[in-house]
């Protein structure tokens, strides 16, 4: 599909589309204006835990926000359908951040998420290194790095390989060679439960990225807020 005199982000968020199409994936929506249920609770994130923080979000009552992630859609999902559950969920996203070259209140992501019968690691490396050749090009590595999500365990972090350098190291990737992409991991078994599927018999991977990060990258645009000033010029030259 030619996806030219399409907006960047818009042209993105329909190839990652198609990628994930091509995959056997299907596409779910949701509310951007979310409860903390949703949101959190049944997020493996309590009351107590810092991503609920005030600074951190923005809160319409106390048990209504605009949603942080589409994972909310996932819950959604996993609560109405039972497995086998092979989705992508993209929309946009809502975090109190300072606007500067890489952040944004307003943003959009795409999570995915996979739920079935003998579900690994394994398939969502795989799954993963299929999806960046496909957007970034067949000769892009991913990595995995340890991490923490309170919803998937074990969690990781991927980078990709400098779109620019191929990994020798420049301005861009900050000489490290590798740009971090997106955050992974196994569903958190009390997810799965909070959801009403048994662990003991399913289980599933979750992803999630933005999809400025990966404009920034297609198309090597070094801020952020250039795919919001809605300046002709720049936008031309997609």
């Amino acid at each position: 599909m030619n996806f030219g005199s399409i907006h960047p982000i818009t042209q993105v968020i329909e190839e990652v589309k198609e990628i994930f199409l091509g995959m056997g994936y299907s596409v779910a929506d949701g509310p951007e204006v979310e409860t903390t249920y949703y949101v959190f609770d049944q997020l493996n994130t309590p009351l107590d835990h810092p991503a609920r923080d005030l600074q951190d979000t923005f809160y319409v009552t106390d048990d209504v926000i605009l949603r942080t992630q589409t994972s909310s859609v996932q819950i959604r999902t996993m609560e109405q359908q039972k497995p086998p559950i092979k989705i992508i969920c993209p929309g946009a996203v809502y975090r109190s951040d300072t606007p500067d070259a890489t952040h944004s209140p307003l943003f959009h992501q795409i999570e995915g998420l996979v739920v079935d019968k003998n579900i690994t690691m394994s398939d969502l490396k795989g799954t993963l290194e299929m999806f960046v050749k496909n957007c970034l090009g067949p000769n892009t590595k991913i990595r995995f790095r340890p991490h923490h999500f309170p919803y998937t365990e074990p969690s990781a972090e991927a980078d990709v390989s400098c779109f620019v350098c191929g990994g020798k190291g420049c301005r861009v990737c900050k000489q490290e060679g590798w740009i971090e992409l997106l955050g992974c991991g196994m569903v958190h078994p009390k997810v799965l439960e909070n959801c009403g599927i048994d662990p003991n018999e399913y289980s599933g991977f979750a992803f999630g990225f933005g999809v400025e990060r990966i404009a920034m990258a297609k198309f090597g645009i070094d801020d952020l807020r250039l795919l919001y000033e809605n300046d002709v010029r720049f936008l031309k030259q997609f």
